[in-house]
């Protein structure tokens, strides 16, 4: 599910990833691409956007850590997701 989107990027969950194989993590989609990110370390996962858009994850991600990780919680028990702000 979106929890929020900005400058073209959409940040997302995944119920169905395996909860033993996978850590902490949020998604985000731009240019049709897929990438993860760490949700503690917001170190990009299995891929890195363009440098720009990077920035403007990493940068959002800070702001709304804590968010992120009591929607991935949310995500893990199947829950509705909690909106995010985006980037102003």
């Amino acid at each position: 599910p979106r929890v929020s989107a900005f400058y073209g990027i959409v940040i997302f969950f995944l119920y169905n990833e395996d909860r033993h194989k996978v850590g902490r993590i949020f998604n985000a989609e731009f240019a049709g691409q897929r990438f993860s990110y760490d949700i503690e370390t917001l170190k990009p996962l299995g891929g890195r956007l363009p440098r720009r858009p990077n920035r403007l994850v990493t940068r959002w991600a800070r702001l709304h850590q804590d968010e992120l990780l009591a929607n991935w919680h949310r995500a893990r028990q199947e829950k509705a997701m909690v909106p995010i702000d985006p980037l102003p």
